[in-house]
């Protein structure tokens, strides 16, 4: 069976030759589009053929009938328009997968199996795909991601409900999973390879600003050690993110093992960081003192768990519940985050090194970064903590942990 016959390609074409064995290949009369019969009658397969720069040949673009006839033919255009630029390149599926929806599903499933990524990540990936990718281009085939499809489908009518940043990660999302997809070879091309986000949307992301300044740490703490009775928690939750930058989901996760309060030091493990290593951080004697207190807080409760911040059922405070804490803490002023960008604005003011600053916030550092500073980072920085932490005792942090601040009706 090696008989091609030339055809006005179509679905209904395809259909009238299929019970005729003695024909292979339809090749269509004036599109460089050739339909190739399995053995299984019912399927076949649809082809490009695009010579260019003497490469090329024949270009696999999908499987029929997932990929209509129709379909295949509006996204000739650009599929040629790509070989021209890479003729080596296969623009769509190879292992049956031929729609967008196909490589999401499989790229949700991996994401959440994948243990390298924090709960958050993988949370706010599989909204993105669950919530707008897979509503918006799940039904469009592999071939038919184009320019022009992504920006009417996707691009548009996202970025006029949603802020500039987040349709740039949901952007992300998708060239992340046609990526991975196209490196474990679940297709042969990545359509969005060349893409970027400016390619759809000009306008610039700028950070967003700081919503509290060193300037609001009087009032800030002042509220705080009033409020400490009522919801030691709460407060012990900011006390933690201001004195050390940290994150919140490494905060709220926090187990009193990880504290060293004879050595000074707190570690918080890998698997609770962001950036997959261990981070550790020096204890100053106004932390020491207000863990302490805040320690004696639980045991007069009644609780002696392993958390700092527990939850339900023996596990840690839920990101949920974090949030509305700090809403509640801040009237929805500003945020935990907020607490991260005051202490590095303030450490810049008292002159604390640029390095050092991002070491105690745990930002991933260059190679030549981590050579410089290796040798005298950790008293480096106990040092910037003891001088911020001086800092703020004289602005109110005094009151939280100081035995004096301590009130009868703090413990029982």
């Amino acid at each position: 069976m090696s008989k091609t016959v030339t055809v006005t390609l179509s679905d209904t074409v395809i259909r009238k030759y299929t019970d005729n064995l003695e024909v292979r290949d339809l090749k269509d009369a004036t599109r460089p589009l050739v339909y190739r019969f399995r053995k299984n009658r019912s399927r076949g397969s649809l082809y490009v053929i695009k010579y260019a720069h003497g490469k090329g040949g024949w270009h696999k673009i999908g499987n029929h009938p997932d990929m209509p006839i129709k379909t295949a033919i509006a996204a000739l255009p650009e599929i040629l328009a790509r070989l021209s630029v890479a003729p080596d390149q296969r623009p769509v599926a190879a292992s049956g997968w031929s729609t967008v929806g196909e490589v999401l599903q499989w790229y949700a499933e991996r994401v959440a199996n994948d243990r390298s990524l924090s709960k958050s990540r993988k949370i706010t990936t599989q909204s993105a795909i669950r919530c707008q990718l897979l509503p918006r281009v799940e039904s469009l085939s592999l071939a038919e991601v184009t320019r022009p499809n992504i920006d009417k489908h996707l691009m548009w009518p996202l970025q006029s409900s949603h802020s500039v940043s987040y349709v740039r990660f949901v952007f992300a999302v998708l060239k992340v999973a046609l990526k991975r997809a196209n490196d474990l070879g679940h297709i042969a091309g990545n359509p969005l390879a060349a893409w970027q986000f400016s390619d759809f949307i000009k306008t610039k992301i700028r950070p967003k600003g700081a919503r509290l300044q060193p300037g609001d740490i009087n009032e800030l703490l002042t509220e705080w050690a009033d409020t400490y009775a009522k919801s030691p928690d709460r407060v012990a939750l900011a006390v933690l993110m201001l004195a050390h930058g940290t994150r919140i989901g490494e905060t709220r996760v926090a187990k009193w093992k990880s504290f060293n309060l004879a050595d000074r030091v707190w570690v918080i493990p890998a698997t609770d960081t962001k950036t997959k290593s261990a981070h550790t951080l020096p204890l100053t004697d106004q932390v020491a003192a207000f863990l302490n207190r805040y320690r004696a807080t639980q045991a007069a409760s009644g609780y002696d768990g392993a958390y700092l911040f527990p939850g339900v059922t023996g596990r840690p405070l839920a990101e949920r519940q974090a949030c509305e804490h700090f809403a509640a803490l801040s009237l929805g002023d500003w945020t935990s985050h907020d607490l991260r960008k005051l202490a590095r604005t303030a450490w810049a003011d008292l002159g604390v090194d640029y390095l050092i600053g991002e070491l105690l916030l745990n930002h991933a550092l260059k190679a030549l970064d981590v050579t410089y500073i290796h040798t005298t980072a950790e008293a480096r920085k106990r040092e910037a903590l003891e001088r911020w932490h001086a800092w703020l005792d004289e602005r109110g942090l005094a009151a939280l942990h100081s035995p004096t601040a301590r009130r009868d009706s703090d413990i029982g």
